[in-house]
């Protein structure tokens, strides 16, 4: 009998998997942190996984990704166990009342990519270690007691697009590369700019970002306050309408414009806690071209997302929708919103962990700011509703005309069905027409704007192609580099159409010619056996072959 025990104890001690720390470590964070009773009270030390803890994210292996806190009212310190948090890219504490030193052991962190400790009472340096943070995108410190000098390592940092370092107590040199992030804050400190840059300490690269609502701070709604930004959802203050709901223009409390998006399919699996992690995963994919929420809010019944308002409203609206007296988009401007548009699709498809697919890219979705460059917004929404709450053919998210080939039989999406509608809405940026337009009827049978311009490009009519509202002021060499990525794009494989990073690489002029002349040989062989196929049938009146089946069998 004792050898038997000794035998299931052993099996036991072999299937028992140990913790690898995180568990222990956040459990650590929350003592630190003097979480009081009702604080994090689902955070229970027995656990093995940690997944199921409120304020935590996990991705599909069980690894924690983030962990937000913020606001929470906590007034300890931060402890030095949460550098074996390996995979988190998301730590935001902000807002509270923390004390102590940063961690130096949070440059041991290689995933992260947001660090948001604003608005604490954390002392002492800047821990030279967060230059090992090697993804780290965004850096909130701001409004603290910090002091010393600004780590030189922090200009190592090759993905960094936001610091904030105000409101510290932080003195010497500023390092010059760091003047090179596209967002920074460096005021009420007592910090040396450099010789005749004085006012570049004074503000944060032009003043983007919005005081009031500091970036990459993420605030929950409540209904009334919606409610009363949009006069009651008024129908008069509806900017748009697409898949996913209606959108709002509001106007906030204390004055600030926002645009809210009332979600259709809000019925997220999970309920309420899995749409915030989602919501707040989303929110740290910042990057100057992409649409940056604000906030959100959740009812038993409701979801709705705060986004920042456009002035310049989409590039569908200034292609197509202009009013008496509104300029049209000059070609210069055109150009600059293709490739912020494709920068931004970049960054979702090769920077984001996980990457984040669109799955409705078009005019409509790109957004212009005050100055007209390009803001891509409705990202990650198909992250958001129940998709399948709908049937098989409702399911494809998207826009008729913009919608990828192999995600229309299939239902399927990749980052390369992003680039098909990429490739679609160059077409419409070029020639100001829609993606499909049942006037040409009357003219021709290219319904398709894509099937369109393609016969015009072989009868090598590229001047019919161009928005006539352009007035030719434009270079045709340009339009015709832009047509060639378009198709590109657009090919029918999603294995042949190019990633977005090589669409960034030939919208600024590099390799562009090679995957052309590639493209163009394919092209010619499919049009030859297209050419002998139909010579090998009759076509005719008294064809055998049902027409009406034929046309819907081919290729969409």
């Amino acid at each position: 009998m004792e050898l038997f025990f000794a035998i299931v104890m052993l099996a036991c001690l072999h299937s028992f998997v140990l913790p690898d720390g995180q568990g222990d470590a956040l459990f650590a964070l929350r003592s630190s942190l003097n979480a009081s009773s009702d604080q994090l009270a689902d955070w229970n030390q027995n656990q093995v996984s940690p997944c199921t803890w409120s304020q935590i994210a996990c991705d599909d292996k069980g690894n924690v990704i983030m962990v937000s806190l913020s606001s929470m009212g906590f007034s300890g310190t931060l402890t030095p166990r949460i550098g074996v948090l390996k995979n988190v890219n998301t730590f935001s504490l902000q807002g509270n009342g923390i004390t102590g030193k940063i961690p130096k052991e949070i440059g041991n962190l290689p995933s992260l990519t947001m660090l948001d400790l604003e608005n604490n009472r954390l002392s002492g340096e800047i821990p030279a270690s967060l230059g090992n943070l090697k993804k780290l995108q965004s850096l909130f410190l701001s409004r603290n007691n910090l002091t010393g000098t600004i780590p030189q390592s922090l200009s190592g940092l090759p993905n960094l697009m936001n610091l904030q370092l105000g409101s510290n107590g932080l003195t010497g040199q500023v390092p010059e590369q760091l003047f090179q992030v596209p967002k920074y804050n460096f005021t009420g400190n007592r910090l040396n700019c450099g010789l005749n840059l004085s006012h570049r300490c004074e503000s944060d690269n032009g003043g983007e970002v919005d005081r009031r609502i500091p970036f990459g701070q993420l605030r929950r709604f409540s209904w009334r306050e919606l409610q009363l930004a949009t006069d009651n959802f008024s129908e008069k203050n509806v900017l748009g309408q697409g898949g996913f709901g209606k959108v709002y223009k509001g106007v906030l409390n204390d004055g600030i414009k926002v645009a809210v998006k009332r979600l259709t399919d809000y019925e997220s699996p999970g309920g309420d806690a899995a749409f915030q992690r989602e919501v707040e995963m989303i929110s740290v994919a910042v990057h100057r071209n992409l649409l940056r929420l604000i906030g959100f809010c959740t009812t038993p019944t409701e979801r709705l997302l705060v986004y920042p308002y456009m002035q310049n409203l989409s590039v569908a609206y200034r292609l197509r929708e202009l009013k008496t007296g509104e300029a049209v988009l000059n070609w210069q401007t055109r150009k600059r919103v293709a490739l912020g548009t494709a920068r931004g699709l970049e960054y979702l498809h090769e920077h984001c962990n996980p990457k984040i697919i669109h799955r409705d890219v078009k005019a409509a979705n790109v957004l212009l700011d005050e100055d007209f460059e390009a803001v891509v917004g409705d990202f990650g929404l198909a992250k958001l509703v129940d998709v399948k709450k709908t049937n098989v053919t409702t399911q494809v998210r998207g826009t008729m005309g913009h919608i990828a080939p192999e995600y229309l039989s299939t239902g399927k999406s990749s980052e390369k069905t992003d680039v098909f509608g990429y490739g679609i809405m160059l077409l419409e940026i070029v020639t100001g027409q829609r993606a499909i337009d049942f006037s040409r009827l009357e003219e021709e049978d290219d319904v398709l704007l894509l099937d369109h311009v393609k016969k015009l490009q072989r009868e090598k009519r590229l001047d019919a192609i161009v928005d006539r509202n352009l007035n030719k002021n434009y270079e045709m060499d340009e339009v015709e580099m832009m047509i060639q990525v378009a198709l590109l794009c657009t090919q029918a494989s999603p294995e042949d159409r190019p990633a977005m990073s090589e669409v960034v690489r030939m919208l600024e002029g590099e390799g562009l010619a090679e995957r052309w002349e590639e493209w163009q040989h394919v092209e010619v062989n499919r049009r030859q056996e297209y050419d002998r196929l139909q010579r090998r049938f009759d076509w005719g009146e008294d064809s055998i072959f049902n027409q009406d089946a034929i046309e819907l069998s081919g290729g969409r």
